[in-house]
């Protein structure tokens, strides 16, 4: 039975996002999202570039060269790579952020908060794929296949990385940076739930303040920018979870947070055939996430079996910065 949004939305909370998750468990459900009728969208605000690197709750960030692009065959879905420089702007400081929202009072929380993405704008047939590296105790493996696939198709992809994974993958890191078919996204510093109250998800402790949301967004904000050379757009913490006041702090650091619309692999736990029918469920518009980390699921081969099929039927893919301009 395939795991659609809609599935997911009815059924109950609880059970592990095992791609992410410290120890593999069930396929994960989407619990209903409670939205009082006074709560307001976050605010937003344009990327930003930061002048010097944001400090990090647990791991500093780590400075390298910028990767050289080399030459790629890219989707004729996905436009040109964004520009690898913008104007500098000078991102608010953990102590602002930490005053300004010091008394702010979460009203919602789960996977479908204000503030965050579930489906591309206007009428968009194509479909944005995204997997997630959430490194650590979720795994630091690296799903060579399942990026062998994308790159044989010509198929472009959102990959959410998580300081961790690029700590364990430095060399894969700079080799997937340098192909303009993907888009280099932040999954998190520490790939903890974005919570000013400290909520959990799926077992793992989510961020407990303000300056904590800071720490687990700007510090791997800051890593990415260093490597790329210019910031990441797109943020997507450690099991998609959020509060409305965190998913505020995250705009005002210049990300615009991903959510999904498509649970393919179910936290890297579903077999090959689901993964497969997830996909060819997924409606224009969507936004699908799976997994990159976990080579031995059945992720690799079920995006392997369907990808034939819908480019022949004529399905489109792009990045979420080629459908977010």
């Amino acid at each position: 039975m395939a795991l659609s949004r809609r599935t997911l939305l009815a059924a109950a909370a609880g059970t592990a996002l095992a791609g992410c998750a410290p120890t593999p468990g069930a396929p994960p459900t989407r619990s209903p999202t409670t939205r009082p009728p006074t709560a307001s969208p976050p605010s937003s605000a344009p990327p930003l570039l930061p002048s010097s690197p944001a400090p990090s709750a647990s791991e500093p960030p780590s400075a390298a060269p910028s990767p050289t692009p080399s030459p790629s065959a890219e989707a004729s879905s996905a436009a040109a790579s964004p520009p690898a420089s913008a104007p500098a702007t000078t991102l608010p400081t953990r102590a602002a952020v930490t005053a300004r929202y010091a008394d702010a009072a979460p009203t919602t929380w789960g996977l479908d908060v204000p503030g965050v993405l579930t489906t591309l704008p206007g009428a968009a047939r194509a479909v944005a794929l995204t997997f997630d590296a959430c490194g650590g105790s979720g795994g630091s493996g690296y799903d060579a296949a399942l990026i062998d696939t994308l790159r044989a198709h010509a198929v472009p992809a959102t990959l959410f990385l998580n300081a961790r994974w690029i700590d364990a993958n430095p060399e894969v890191f700079e080799n997937l940076a340098a192909d303009p078919l993907f888009e280099i996204a932040n999954h998190g510093t520490a790939h903890r739930p974005l919570s000013v109250t400290g909520r959990s998800a799926y077992g793992i402790a989510g961020t407990r303040d303000p300056g904590e949301v800071y720490d687990e967004v700007a510090g791997n904000l800051a890593k990415l920018t260093a490597l790329l050379g210019r910031p990441p757009r797109f943020f997507r913490s450690g099991t998609a979870h959020y509060d409305d006041v965190a998913t505020r702090i995250a705009a005002d650091l210049g990300q615009r947070i991903a959510g999904f619309s498509t649970n393919a692999d179910g936290g890297a736990t579903l077999p090959a055939a689901q993964v497969q029918q997830e996909l060819a469920d997924a409606e224009p518009g969507g936004i699908v996430i799976a997994h990159m980390n976990r080579p031995a699921s059945g992720t690799a081969r079920g995006v392997a079996a369907a990808l034939p099929a819908l480019l022949a039927a004529g399905r489109t893919f792009t990045r979420l910065s080629d459908a977010f301009r």
